[in-house]
């Protein structure tokens, strides 16, 4: 079986990630921990399997993880601790939604990341805040007008 064949498997376990809503990968894309650039340069594992963020998620459809030694929550600080767990646990309640919501991959991460990665962006011109396909489409154009106009 080629490796495109086999799937994502876990670094922990060795087991197949099968679903996208078991990725840690992909839930800390949403999170806004990994950039879209390190999305397929990074490893794969299932969100159990990184029990250091899975602890922080607190719904009744995921059972709980714990996680033992210095970044225990029982260890960290209470404020960061509920900061934590509605941010984590927003993320994933999002990456359970996404098979089904249509949305590119561009718009998984939650709104806040989004807006978040924008204004750290300096001011660009309009063709740069275009997604990437309709840039390349705008430079596409673009080359065959000059091209035309060359010819004339």
């Amino acid at each position: 079986m080629s490796q495109c064949e086999a799937g994502y498997l876990c670094d922990v376990c060795g087991f197949d990630v099968e679903s996208i809503t078991d990725s840690d990968l992909y839930l800390r894309y949403v999170l806004g921990d990994v950039s879209a650039e390190e999305l397929d340069m990074s490893r794969e594992r299932h969100v159990r399997c990184n029990p250091t963020l899975a602890q922080f998620i607190v719904d009744d459809h995921f059972d709980p993880v714990r996680c033992e030694g210095p970044f225990a929550k029982d260890q960290l600080d209470p404020a960061y601790v509920a900061e934590e767990e509605t941010r984590v646990t927003r993320g994933w309640k999002r990456l359970q939604e996404l098979p089904s919501s249509g949305l590119p991959i561009t718009e998984y991460p939650l709104p806040e990341v989004i807006q978040a990665r924008e204004q750290q962006r300096p001011e660009m011109p309009d063709r740069e805040r275009q997604s990437e396909y309709a840039a390349r489409m705008g430079n596409y154009l673009d080359g065959i007008s000059a091209m035309k106009h060359r010819e004339n």
